[in-house]
């Protein structure tokens, strides 16, 4: 019977000394990030969190409450109709915005569509436009006395377009998002079609298959890692809705209250009201809200791949 030979004493040294030198290696690249990570993103979360648990009273300063403005929160209706309102923005804009986008980026993909290049800047160059500017540019043209709305209300002498209303605000909002980021989802969309292996187009070719047929079959089931991310993209940027309605509150101050979004709310109260602590425990809530749905989201997707 042979007995295996234990490994020199220089080698069984050396092996746990060279595992160590590799995980400080790795650690050392990424020591950058990890500290800027760790500086904007997770000490504000725990300060914010740290913040929950307090409330600034008028006599006696800030002193610690527990969980009394999270039952307050949850009591809140000013923040569930802001919670609401953007629940009602994410299951009409995104899939009117990830439809689009996925049509545009089959179409370019497509070789029946001349100057794909063209079409492909001209549908990404919105994103390019800073959302400031975006806003401004689209609440001018909706202004229904100085703007586009008006001058074509006042060329047909009737109300027909009144976007700045209480009844389609939420609508031109909507329109200004997906105006701005149909090109951003269409180029993720189009870049995972780009990752298809030629093979399977000239086996489809054989077998006689059409370009709907090819759709269908090869790039839809190839795009569903993309549609998960764009889709996790969009529902936690919905969610976040600040920019569009602040900034188109100026403009109708009296159609978008300081409480239209949870983040608004969440600003104003801290900004306006001096309610800090209250104001962190809005942002905390609305982020487990988010985190929640985007994690069922990708759940769904993943087990949509594996079938």
């Amino acid at each position: 019977m042979s007995v295996a030979a234990a490994p020199p004493p220089a080698l069984a040294e050396t092996a746990p000394r060279r595992r160590t030198q590799r995980s400080f290696t790795g650690l050392f690249f990424t020591a950058p990030f990890l500290a800027v990570f760790a500086f904007v993103f997770v000490t504000p979360v725990l300060y914010a969190l740290y913040l929950s648990f307090f409330r600034d009273r008028l006599v006696g300063g800030r002193s610690f409450v527990g969980v009394e403005n999270y039952v307050q929160v949850f009591g809140d209706a000013k923040f569930w109709e802001g919670a609401g309102r953007v629940g009602l923005f994410l299951a009409v804009q995104v899939p009117v915005m990830l439809a689009l986008a996925l049509v545009a980026a089959l179409a370019i993909d497509s070789a029946r569509l001349y100057g794909t290049g063209f079409f492909r800047i001209a549908i990404f160059l919105p994103y390019a436009v800073p959302g400031v500017v975006a806003v401004l540019m689209w609440g001018f043209m909706y202004g229904d006395r100085f703007g586009l709305a008006g001058n074509i209300n006042d060329l047909l002498g009737s109300q027909v377009l009144a976007p700045l209303t209480p009844q389609w605000i939420l609508v031109a909002i909507g329109n200004i998002v997906t105006w701005q980021f149909v090109g951003y989802n269409m180029l993720i969309f189009y870049s995972s079609l780009k990752t298809i292996p030629s093979e399977l187009y000239e086996a489809a070719a054989i077998d006689g298959a059409g370009p709907l047929r090819i759709v269908r079959a090869i790039k839809i089931p190839a795009l569903r890692g993309a549609i998960v991310i764009a889709t996790i993209f969009s529902i936690i940027g919905s969610m976040q809705l600040f920019n569009e309605p602040n900034i188109l509150r100026t403009i109708v101050p009296n159609v978008i209250s300081t409480f239209y979004t949870p983040n608004m709310y969440a600003y104003n109260l801290s900004f306006v009201g001096q309610q800090v602590t209250y104001a962190a425990t809005v942002a905390i809530v609305m982020g487990v809200i988010t985190g929640v749905i985007a994690y069922v989201v990708q759940l769904r997707g993943q087990r949509e791949a594996t079938r």
